[in-house]
């Protein structure tokens, strides 16, 4: 099997259905990466803690992807052994009076992470290039300009110190299909289920495109896109975890200096 890419090419439209939703990396089963997985988290648990220790660098997470794509469980997964001190987790809803009253990036920025904090984004600033477009909530003049707006978010983002990475968990429709029946015939998870979902999912085309164009126009140098085969959760949450544990040792993190002559220092009885 070919390698498939996890970042596209910069500067080409992206297409979707050159991406195989089904992707494995060559693994056979969730068997042969539960060994790494289980390693990774405990690295990224290290990370983590020189990261908030060193106020360095803030790194934003976004997530997206159709309905049922994994967004919530993928952070219960990857995140699941850090400490909760230093990540902040924010799950974008359709927005409120307040918030509507104020350009589209202003409920965005407040969330974005401090230096030391890792800050996770279930759905983001996308939805405003891709709801709002699909339900045509807001004419195409206005969505259509949000895109330079975005790259300029993000730019500055990048050169005031937040690493951001944008990962999109690209599920196909019949996927899709299963996981929304299996919500529907579980008990355990009969309150996900979201009837307003089986609505959404006859806009799946309008979506694709959607996307499509948000990952094209919004695919730059500093804030790439990642697009993370999501039909099998195991790799989804191999390669994501992977993915932020490289990017981060690539700062080269450290531990603050101590105070200078601790060693010497005498502990009070």
């Amino acid at each position: 099997m070919a390698k498939q890419p996890l970042i596209p090419p910069i500067g080409k439209k992206i297409k979707l259905s050159d991406y195989d939703p089904g992707y494995a990396g060559g693994f056979k089963d969730k068997t042969e990466v539960e060994e790494t997985l289980k390693k990774d988290l405990q690295r990224l648990d290290e990370l983590q803690d020189i990261l908030y220790a060193g106020g360095q660098y803030g790194l934003l997470v976004i997530l997206q992807g159709m309905d049922t794509a994994g967004k919530d469980g993928l952070i219960r997964h990857v995140f699941k052994g850090v400490d909760p001190q230093g990540v902040e987790i924010t799950s974008f809803k359709a927005p409120t009076p307040a918030e509507l009253a104020r350009d589209f990036l202003w409920r965005i920025h407040q969330r974005v992470p401090a230096k030391g904090m890792i800050g996770v984004f279930n759905r983001s600033h996308y939805e405003d290039v891709l709801v709002v477009r699909v339900h045509e909530l807001v004419p195409k003049s206005v969505w259509k300009e949000r895109y330079d707006h975005i790259n300029r978010f993000e730019e500055t983002l990048t050169e005031h110190g937040t690493i951001v990475l944008k990962f999109f968990l690209h599920i196909s429709k019949n996927e899709q299909k299963e996981r929304l029946e299996a919500r529907r015939d579980d008990p355990a998870k009969q309150w996900k289920f979201n009837p307003g979902d089986l609505k959404e999912r006859e806009y799946w085309d309008a979506y694709q495109e959607a996307y499509q164009d948000a990952l094209s126009r919004c695919h730059t140098e500093k804030a790439p896109w990642h697009i993370v085969p999501a039909n099998k959760k195991w790799y989804r949450n191999y390669i994501v975890t992977k993915t932020i544990i490289e990017t981060l040792e690539r700062l080269d993190l450290k531990y603050p200096a101590p105070p200078e002559g601790i060693t010497q220092m005498v502990v009070p009885d």
